[in-house]
């Protein structure tokens, strides 16, 4: 069982990661370096002229950008085995977890780490006000966590009461709030802000949905080529 976890977890986590990082160099990142252009002050929204809104970005950076990759799929490793661990805790319990199965878990585990923690904090670019960061990752984790709580209850739950209990989960780091800054400052126009946000959730979709696809899909495939225990 250990082995299955860490074949069909790593192998898929890596891949989607590999996935995830193209996206991320070819959609989020030219958004994030034309935000540092404003951070560090070489471009000034507001200002006496007009400022384009389409920037030369510099060069190729490979060494960030091939940390960057290595990071990101190391990340999502380590998202496939918390997706293939929770997939072999579904199946002791009788449910089967098939590719397709995968897909919804998937689509689950974006809810889970980025979709709902995104609701109270969106993805930020540098220069922007924020609140306290130890605070923020705080209610970040205990968001994800009912999040990820309520979707088990949601999905595996029996009566009204799991469901009422998960709905509870689910409304309940919102209702307190996500905490923000006391006042909104910063060099970079809102507009760049809103089209970095918007892309990181879009990348972020798509890659937790491969991720579920082939965590169910591998774990599926490890499942069949398991040799059946013998009879006594």
């Amino acid at each position: 069982m250990f082995s299955r976890i860490l074949t069909s977890g790593l192998i898929a986590g890596a891949a989607t990661g590999l996935i995830a990082a193209l996206l991320q160099l070819w959609f989020v990142q030219p958004v994030l370096l034309h935000a540092e252009l404003y951070e560090s002050g070489q471009l000034a929204h507001f200002g006496a002229e007009s400022v384009s809104a389409h920037q030369d970005l510099g060069p190729f950076e490979w060494t960030r950008n091939m940390l960057s990759v290595l990071f990101t799929m190391l990340v999502y490793a380590g998202y496939g085995l918390m997706l293939v661990a929770l997939m072999a805790v579904a199946e002791s319990q009788g449910n089967a977890v098939t590719a397709r199965q995968g897909l919804l878990w998937g689509l689950a585990g974006y809810l889970t780490m980025q979709l709902a923690p995104a609701f109270g904090l969106a993805p930020e670019v540098p220069g922007v006000a924020a609140a306290d960061v130890q605070i923020r990752a705080i209610w970040w984790l205990g968001t994800a966590l009912a999040t990820g709580l309520a979707l088990w209850l949601i999905a595996f739950g029996r009566g009204w009461a799991a469901w009422g209990v998960a709905i509870v989960l689910i409304l309940a780091p919102h209702l307190i709030g996500a905490p923000q800054p006391d006042s909104y400052a910063g060099p970079v126009p809102p507009e760049l802000s809103a089209e970095f946000a918007g892309r990181a959730l879009g990348a972020g979709a798509l890659a937790w949905a491969v991720l579920g696809l082939l965590a169910g899909w591998f774990w599926q495939r490890e499942g069949q080529r398991a040799p059946l225990p013998q009879a006594a």
